[in-house]
């Protein structure tokens, strides 16, 4: 951007741009501390689909106001550009983190459950993520984790091959989220369950260059077993992962705090203990 402030906030400098916005690092000089601005690209300003994308983020996260979810500070305008003020997460993404190393597996018990209080407080406001995903898991300073980007809690369109419109991220969509069904909070329990499998193994279950081929992949074809990448890893961890990823929403674990639990006694070891 060409500007040095997005409302009363000085651009530091420009971080990212992703398919709907740009993603700012500025300060808020009223009380000299760095925040994030992210805010809808001048092209998408004239479809009101992606305008209200951006008041849907800022209306989910306030209803919410969950100590897991990373927090706004503000909304405005730009001229014609709809801005969100959140908090700096200095400490990057999961995403980022994976692609520099491993993440044990204590620290991913503690890192789940942080995400599935996020989700169990959102589901329990009929509030749906649609879109979990390591890029989507944030870190404060302090390593903390914290669960961001509700931008398509109500909808979030892209066509595949086929030019029918989808809503969220096809690496990690659940089979009746990739139809266009009905979902529920069960439909993120299966994208934390990719998100699980992404930990365990540094891979995606199911990849493609090709969007359609990704989502028959999860609509049709069996969990891989994760002990054919990690041979030494226990048997339970595929119990875990598939049940998460299990094809019909009925077989799934009814809430993310159910998932997590699981993770964390496997994880620590009690998981073992309870079936002595």
């Amino acid at each position: 951007m060409n500007a040095s402030k997005i409302g009363r906030y000085e651009i530091e400098s420009e971080l990212t741009t992703g398919g709907m916005g740009v993603i700012i690092l500025a300060k808020d000089p009223y009380i000299q501390r760095q925040v994030i601005v992210k805010i809808l690209m001048y092209s998408r300003t004239l479809d009101e689909i992606y305008r209200d994308f951006f008041q849907n983020e800022a209306e989910v996260i306030a209803a919410l106001e969950h100590p897991c979810i990373v927090p706004i500070y503000d909304f405005g305008w730009h001229g014609q550009q709809p801005y969100i003020v959140m908090r700096y997460m200095s400490g990057g993404s999961l995403q980022e983190r994976l692609n520099k190393e491993d993440i044990k597996m204590t620290e991913m018990g503690h890192i789940l459950k942080r995400v599935a209080e996020a989700l169990d407080a959102a589901h329990a406001k009929g509030i749906i993520h649609r879109d979990i995903k390591p890029s989507n898991i944030l870190f404060d300073s302090s390593g903390e984790a914290f669960l961001s980007d509700f931008g398509i809690a109500t909808s979030k369109s892209f066509s595949d091959e086929d030019g029918d419109w989808l809503v969220g991220t096809p690496a990690y969509m659940s089979p009746e989220q990739s139809q266009g069904n009905h979902v529920d909070g069960r439909s993120d329990v299966y994208a934390l369950g990719v998100t699980l499998y992404r930990l365990l193994t540094g891979q995606l279950p199911f990849s493609s260059n090709s969007t359609t081929a990704l989502i028959n992949a999860h609509l049709e074809q069996p969990v891989p077993d994760i002990r054919t990448i990690k041979e030494n890893i226990p048997s339970v961890w595929q119990e875990v992962v598939s049940k998460a990823m299990a094809k019909d929403p009925a077989d799934r674990y009814p809430t993310a705090g159910e998932f997590a639990r699981d993770v964390n006694e496997v994880a620590s070891g009690k998981w073992f203990l309870r079936k002595l």
